[in-house]
């Protein structure tokens, strides 16, 4: 009995010493990475949002970006803002629940109704129609948006986006485990961030492979916030859901009529490039598919240019995406990051062509 009783106290010191390193290093994150914007509420969502006007002679209507599953508001704006700024009217935000938005009492696990908080902030700050440019996860909020919300729609650019049903509809286990209630609140608060930090480095890795991760990445776009407790919940309830909601949200995509373009790497170790990106083009009429040769799930960083050029392209400018694509395959042909350690995700044969 002295032994179970032993056994049970040095647990529960585990657990609060954990609990500790947690709320230490969740303090920590929050110091190195503070808050750039601005806030709104926003159907009770208290949302981080960085708003930039445009140049009286901006050429190109107002742009939206939404980030990806772990990421913030930062992901995006540090590669695209200098090559858009002044040329048109920028917003970028924290998606409920990331960064330094709040989730909210509303349903915002829900990607139609982050698409419905983004429209609110939206015409919160006077922006009536805009282009969306989503990545990664940010991809199927792009689709529910243009889907959900046409008549804001200018065009849709998403960037290695996930956003139909895959086989199994299996994510990696501390995303479940998460979810899981007492048991992944448990988890978040003790475990996830020390783990957390001891995995980023290479996830991180192997989310640009085969391309080289920018130098200061993780500091330098706060991607450590996610470890927080209740971002890291959120973040794992958005992943978790994604493939329930995509079940019911895919067939409805040939609804939205904005002109598209959807970028991809070949060499994407995420999602399912040819269930997403090939989904998307079969399924929303006159979208433009770009296939980047040696190009992993992080165009927004390292195919910025091309990014540009979509925006442009959408916004009805005379653009040869493939032209650039091509510069683009040229500047990272020889990249081998992550060879060898991150493994190529291994398409269904069923789904490798278009149909």
């Amino acid at each position: 009995m002295n032994l179970i009783y032993a056994v049970l106290a040095f647990l529960m010191a585990l657990v609060l010493a954990l609990a500790g390193v947690t709320r230490v290093g969740s303090w920590l994150i929050e110091r190195r990475g503070p808050p750039v914007g601005e806030f709104a509420d926003v159907d009770g969502a208290r949302i981080h949002y960085v708003h930039i006007p445009a140049a009286t002679n901006a050429d190109l209507p107002p742009i939206v970006f939404i980030h990806g599953a772990s990421a913030n508001l930062k992901d995006q704006m540090l590669p695209l803002r200098p090559l858009l700024e002044g040329r048109a009217e920028m917003l970028f935000f924290d998606r409920p629940g990331a960064g330094w938005s709040g989730r909210g009492p509303g349903n915002n696990e829900d990607p139609s109704a982050q698409a419905n908080t983004i429209s609110l902030l939206m015409g919160r700050l006077g922006i009536g129609k805009a282009i969306i440019v989503g990545h990664s996860f940010g991809g199927v909020v792009t689709a529910a948006f243009g889907r959900e919300h046409a008549d804001k729609t200018l065009g849709l650019v998403f960037l290695a986006p996930a956003s139909h049903p895959w086989p199994g509809g299996a994510t990696s286990w501390y995303y479940d485990l998460t979810t899981i209630p007492a048991i992944g609140r448990l988890f978040s608060e003790t475990l996830s961030y020390p783990a957390g930090m001891l995995q980023m480095a290479d996830a991180t890795s192997c989310v640009f492979s085969p391309n080289k991760v920018p130098d200061n990445y993780l500091a330098e776009a706060s991607i450590p916030l996610v470890l927080r407790p209740s971002a890291f919940r959120a973040n794992a309830t958005d992943v978790a859901g994604l493939y329930r909601y995509a079940l019911g949200a895919a067939p409805h995509y040939k609804e939205i009529t904005a002109p598209t373009v959807v970028i991809s790497g070949d060499r994407d170790k995420v999602v399912y490039a040819h269930i997403h990106s090939v989904g998307l083009v079969r399924d929303i009429s006159g979208a433009e598919l770009v296939w980047v040769h040696n190009l992993g799930h992080k165009p927004d960083w390292i195919a910025s240019d091309l990014v540009v050029g979509a925006i442009e392209k959408v916004a009805g400018k005379e653009i040869d995406l493939e032209a650039i694509a091509g510069t683009v395959e040229a500047r990272i042909a020889a990249d081998a990051y992550g060879v060898g350690k991150c493994a190529d995700i291994k398409e269904p044969e069923a789904e490798l062509a278009p149909t």
